[in-house]
């Protein structure tokens, strides 16, 4: 197909997926059954409906069962970091074709619950971890320590043994995973995961964020970017206990720790890739690994010059199989949030090459999930005039990607 004609007949199914809410692929995607259509395209999410002005932060994961589940933040008043925000999810049994309806699984009222990071256990237990702060008090006023304790950050944990169906209440596990001195504070977003080799098998680690305090004296509000920090979660009991592991906060204004994904490497370490927010090193992109599981880093956060892009979240994804590439999406328009493309790591994260740019559109957040051994699934935040106006799920095939 010329390549004028091809790009319009994906702007035409883009278009039909923002109005139906899918979008079946002209030929039978990865995986399909002989002779059965699957969709290339989905819109579980879209500003404006289901009571909320709309809707951010993606995170998805597959359950035990093969199921999908699509979760975000529902804003009631207006697209902005702080008010009225629940954490909602979708589920989706047929690979991501068409969606359930909308479950609320974590609202606290007039105030904040969101940044979910979801993970799911060997047993198949989904275990969810969400962020609270009350509904008046905004990121800037956080960062500053004008807010008092019960209204700023704190962290929950919550879990559903029924694929989604059905959530217990949240439990608050603040006191566990953040230190007296941080102020900002955020888990993921996007998928936590689940250790699968060597001695540390079965553990849950959560890759989170936070701000540290400036020193005493210092003339320094704490809402300078070299405050953020990054660090991990970890649990050895399927998420009944909670540990910070490494943390990285060295506020010297050349790599500015933020949101941070992480995968687990063939060889059992675990890649941390994280949102360099506004320092001085190359690129908006810095990475590490740990050789423990987490709960320390061989090394502090380098950059990831490699990966060119705008200052966002990303996600990465370990595909399975012998020499499988890791995975990175997020959008790759260096001076905006635009483009959202699939980047692949064929040495385990030190170098990126460009495998499969999904549109040429507004994108900002995503996540990343495996949905069988031949296609792969990006949930994301996209739309015509801005990367707001939905939260999208694209099929990939994984021979797209080179």
């Amino acid at each position: 197909m010329p390549a004028l004609n091809r790009r319009s007949a994906l702007a035409a199914s883009f278009a039909a997926a923002l109005t139906a809410g899918v979008v079946t692929s002209a030929s039978p995607a990865s995986g399909a059954e002989p002779g059965r259509q699957r969709c290339e395209v989905s819109v579980p999410y879209k500003s404006g409906t289901e009571g909320y002005s709309g809707f951010r932060i993606p995170a998805v994961v597959a359950t035990k069962s093969g199921e999908l589940l699509a979760f975000a933040e529902g804003r009631r008043s207006g697209l902005g970091d702080a008010g009225d925000i629940d954490t909602v999810v979708k589920r989706s049994a047929d690979g991501g074709c068409t969606w359930g309806s909308l479950k609320v699984v974590e609202d606290s009222g007039p105030n904040t619950s969101g940044n979910p990071a979801p993970v799911v256990t060997e047993s198949g237990r989904v275990v969810l971890l969400t962020t609270y702060n009350g509904g008046t008090a905004t990121e800037a006023a956080i960062l500053r320590g004008q807010v008092p304790p019960e209204q700023s950050r704190r962290v929950f944990v919550q879990y559903s043994d029924d694929d989604g169906a059905t959530w217990s209440d949240s439990r608050e596990i603040t006191a566990d995973t953040k230190l007296a001195d941080w102020r900002w504070y955020a888990t993921a977003p996007g998928h936590a995961i689940r250790l699968t080799r060597g001695e540390h098998a079965g553990r849950l680690v959560v890759p989170a964020n936070h701000s540290i305090a400036p020193p005493a004296g210092s003339p320094d509000l704490g809402s300078e970017a070299k405050y953020y920090g990054g660090h991990s979660l970890y649990s050895d009991d399927d998420g009944r206990t909670w540990h910070i592991g490494y943390v990285d906060d060295n506020p010297d204004g050349y790599i500015n720790v933020n949101e941070t994904t992480a995968a687990e490497l063939p060889d059992g370490r675990v890649y941390f890739n994280t949102r360099d927010h506004n320092g001085t090193a190359p690129g908006t992109r810095a990475d590490a690994y740990s050789l423990d599981g987490g709960r320390t880093l061989k090394a502090p956060f380098r950059p990831q010059a490699t990966l060119a892009g705008p200052v966002v979240e990303g996600s990465v994804l370990q595909l399975k199989g012998n020499n499988a590439p890791l995975l990175y999406a997020g959008p790759a328009d260096p001076g905006s949030r635009a483009v959202m493309t699939i980047r692949a790591s064929d040495d385990q994260g030190v170098t990126w090459r460009s495998a499969r740019a999904l549109s040429g559109v507004p994108a900002a957040y995503s996540d990343l999930v495996q949905l069988d051994a031949k296609t792969v699934g990006v949930l994301y935040e996209t739309g015509d005039a801005g990367p707001y106006e939905t939260i999208t799920f694209h099929r990939v095939p994984l021979r797209d990607l080179g």
